[in-house]
């Protein structure tokens, strides 16, 4: 009987490892990943869920097997058994969750320092190179650029500039205001839509204009607060050629909702093209921000309309109280 029992058990943990498993590699939960560290992360997420439903799997089917198990039978009027505390028991299912919880934590540490590329190192990165400071109009707006002092006419880091060394990284400012996203280039070009070349390290030098903002890519599985009076930082490794949305995750005003854009991530030709398309927009016209008009100088009902314009709404009222 015992030896028939060992068997089960077995058969049964070796079903939910599969089970599991085959869960944490196929559970479709997340959006493409576009980019080297969204696979970091993904296997993290997979690896703590494929844990968390071999679990459900074992405490559901022993809640099941204990009603079927041990149920009141038709005319049973007895008390249940008294059972006293198994330390065995106890020891065992306090141990394994706690050596489950601390693999996790450090699996989870070790995953974040790989996401944060040098912003771990930032003295040593501020020592190799110099960041460009946005300048501001009245509004708000970027006016102009510093060039950064070790870049390229393209834009791109030269190789061992930041702290981890390396390939090339394209060096992008970021403004962040109520309610957009303006990225700064150089050779004075602004844009309120993000472009990155695909295989590149981009690195984000981010600030806040005027409340705290948070820069988040679903499908890049990243995301930094950006600051007001400080300059924070965010590294990535586009993968996959496409289009995808920039999502401001901090509630900063009312119109929080509308704060998003677009990051296409090119090809390095395509890139190219566009960058230098962008140049000479900004030549003929300094001021120009491209794709958006000026926030910070519009109405709520200019924006609001905007918004509505985009949505394909035809009529937006708003209620002032």
């Amino acid at each position: 009987m015992k030896k028939n029992n060992l068997i089960l058990g077995i058969v049964i943990v070796v079903l939910v490892t599969i089970a599991s498993i085959w869960y944490g590699r196929n559970n479709g939960l997340l959006p493409v990943a576009a980019g080297d560290e969204a696979l970091l992360y993904d296997d993290l997420f997979n690896t703590i869920l494929a844990i968390a439903f071999g679990f459900f799997l074992i405490i559901e089917g022993v809640l099941i097997y204990s009603i079927v198990k041990f149920r009141r039978r038709k005319g049973d009027e007895t008390d249940g058994a008294t059972i006293h505390e198994n330390l065995t028991l106890e020891i065992v299912w306090t141990a394994i969750p706690t050596v489950i919880v601390m693999w996790v934590a450090i699996y989870s540490f070790d995953v974040y320092t790989a996401m944060q590329g040098s912003q771990g190192t930032e003295g040593m990165a501020h020592g190799g190179m110099s960041h460009a400071v946005a300048h501001h109009d009245r509004g708000g707006m970027p006016t102009s650029k510093a060039t950064l002092a070790s870049t390229n006419t393209d834009g791109v880091l030269m190789a061992g500039t930041l702290a981890n060394g390396g390939d090339d990284v394209v060096a992008i400012d970021v403004s962040a205001m109520q309610f957009a996203w303006i990225f700064n280039y150089p050779n004075e070009v602004a844009t309120a839509e993000l472009h990155v070349p695909v295989g590149k390290k981009v690195r984000l030098n981010m600030t806040a204009v005027d409340v705290l903002h948070a820069f988040w890519v679903p499908q890049l599985r990243i995301k930094q607060d950006v600051i007001p009076g400080r300059e924070t930082f965010l590294e990535f490794t586009p993968r996959v050629v496409g289009e995808y949305p920039v999502v401001c995750a901090e509630l900063c005003g009312s119109y929080h909702g509308g704060m998003r854009t677009t990051m296409v991530i090119d090809t390095p030709d395509d890139y190219q093209v566009w960058l230098k398309d962008q140049q000479e927009i900004a030549a003929n016209d300094p001021e120009a921000i491209v794709a958006t008009g000026n926030v910070a100088d519009m109405t709520d009902q200019e924006f609001l309309s905007g918004k509505a314009s985009q949505l394909g709404v035809d009529h937006l009222h708003m209620q002032h109280k």
